[in-house]
């Protein structure tokens, strides 16, 4: 009976030696479960259920097993080492090449390998940043090539941006004010004229003007108008700056209006005689 207790006692006190069911016994004795497991090494939990059983052909590759189970093997607390060296015993490898080159390898977790997208991603940024590192070459130091064009272009665009502003300056200085002082100045000797505010009831001012004399509209004025034979004789200015004259030929005008407003809106407009003509009258004689 006691020789059956010592045999039974010999049986559970046996340690497992393949190196699935040492993992497995180490994780259980942690009190892990193989999700623990899947979970602090990134192993998916069938393979690492396939290195405990041993199989280790139904792994991706023989780099795999030994990757695996020295993760599997560091999380449990055993010598990765003993485990990986038992898992090439039983996985046959004795070629020194072979060796060699799972040696290399082996010290990689192939769970923590960057995945192909993550690789070629990294191509197609690498590829990018070259393409933009060209374009900045060809753009910014290459003292022959597209700088010159492009400083030529903006030095185009500034250089019209000026003669616009330039053509806009010169049209405004030449343009007449909207509002200032009417002056007529006759440019010949004894140019009768007569300047009326409303009718000819309210004269303001009537004469022969000797040459280079000058005459400004009162300013309070709310209506006035002229009357002569020789409009062609009168060079107007409003503002200080001149306008066109009321007449290219010597006629009689009457009632034209010869307020800063009335002249300016004659801009542009045929100077042809406007208001109301006394025929038979002549430039002065008549008066």
């Amino acid at each position: 009976m006691m020789a059956d207790d010592e045999a039974g006692f010999e049986i559970d006190s046996s340690e497992p030696t393949a190196p699935g069911e040492r993992l497995r016994a180490a994780r259980e004795a942690m009190g892990l479960s193989v999700d623990d497991v899947s979970a602090s090494t990134r192993i998916p939990k069938r393979h690492l259920e396939t290195i405990e059983d041993g199989d280790f052909a139904v792994l991706p590759g023989r780099t795999y097993a030994i990757g695996f189970s020295r993760s599997y093997a560091r999380a449990v607390g055993l010598n990765d080492e003993e485990i990986v060296n038992e898992v090439r015993e039983q996985l046959g490898i004795e070629d020194p090449a072979e060796r060699l080159r799972d040696g290399t390898i082996q010290t990689e977790d192939p769970a923590r390998l960057p995945s192909r997208g993550l690789v070629f991603g990294s191509i197609i940024a690498a590829v990018v940043l070259l393409a933009g590192l060209f374009a900045f070459s060809r753009t910014f130091l290459d003292p022959g090539g597209e700088p010159d064009s492009l400083l030529a272009e903006q030095e185009q665009r500034d250089l019209a941006q000026e003669q616009a502003a330039a053509v806009a300056t010169e049209s405004a200085s030449i343009r007449p004010a909207a509002s200032g002082p009417v002056v007529f100045t006759s440019t010949g000797d004894g140019m009768w004229v007569r300047f009326y505010d409303g009718d000819e009831s309210n004269v303001l001012m009537e004469k022969l003007m000797a040459k280079g004399e000058t005459y400004t509209i009162p300013g309070t004025a709310s209506d006035p108008k002229v009357r002569t034979g020789r409009p062609d004789a009168f060079t107007i200015t409003v503002g200080g700056k001149r306008v066109a004259p009321l007449a290219e030929e010597d006629q009689v005008m009457s009632d034209v209006e010869v307020s800063a407003k009335a002249l300016l809106a004659r801009e542009g407009i045929s100077t042809s005689a406007t208001g109301t003509s006394a025929t038979g009258e002549a430039g002065g004689a008549a008066e």
